[in-house]
């Protein structure tokens, strides 16, 4: 089946949206999804025998900013040989998804990791303890609006500033790197 065609099949099955990403061999069926149908859809990319996506690859999530988080998830049919990107759009005050656990066992430790570094709960998961960080830790650090902690208590160790060039002899007032607060709005005062 041709890209277009996995995602014309799943659109058949399951309310969403088709598009390719990729090219040539490497192109990808994409499915967006509505977050209430995000895990039917997986069921039905896996139990379908014309898509037959057997393997969970791989799931994640981008911070698209005011557009909430994308949840992506990467399946791959080890009959057909051919893949699908399957994403559905959270909202950022409540990014909530169902779990994809009781289809894909294999997706329990990218889930926890998604839910640790973007915030993203997953309905029904059986355990989303912390998986990477410490306890201590606060906050999401794959989230954009996450500060960088190490760029504002550390200067930037090259000879010239990011963006300087050879010529420039004239040393400028430092850069904030991008994502770090003005002094004052962030840190100890």
């Amino acid at each position: 089946m041709t890209p277009e065609e996995i995602g014309a099949r799943l659109i058949e099955l399951v309310a969403g949206e088709a598009s390719v990403s990729g090219g040539n061999a490497h192109a990808r069926a994409t499915v967006d999804v509505p977050p209430a149908g995000w895990a039917e859809a997986v069921r039905v990319a896996r139990d379908d025998t014309a898509l037959a996506c057997d393997f969970f690859d791989w799931l994640s999530a981008v911070d698209e900013l005011d557009d909430g988080f994308a949840v992506v998830a990467h399946l791959w049919s080890t009959g057909h040989h051919h893949g699908l990107l399957l994403r559905t759009r959270v909202p950022r005050a409540e990014p909530v998804v169902d779990t994809v656990v009781p289809i894909f066992p294999g997706a329990a430790w990218h889930e926890r990791e998604t839910h640790e570094m973007f915030g993203i709960d997953f309905a029904g998961h059986p355990d989303l303890k912390p998986l990477l960080l410490p306890p201590e830790f606060e906050g999401h650090p794959l989230r954009k609006e996450f500060v960088l902690a190490a760029r504002v208590a550390k200067s930037w160790p090259g000879a010239k500033e990011p963006g300087e060039s050879e010529a420039g002899t004239a040393k400028r007032a430092p850069m904030r790197p991008p994502g770090v607060p003005a002094p004052g709005e962030w840190g100890p005062a």
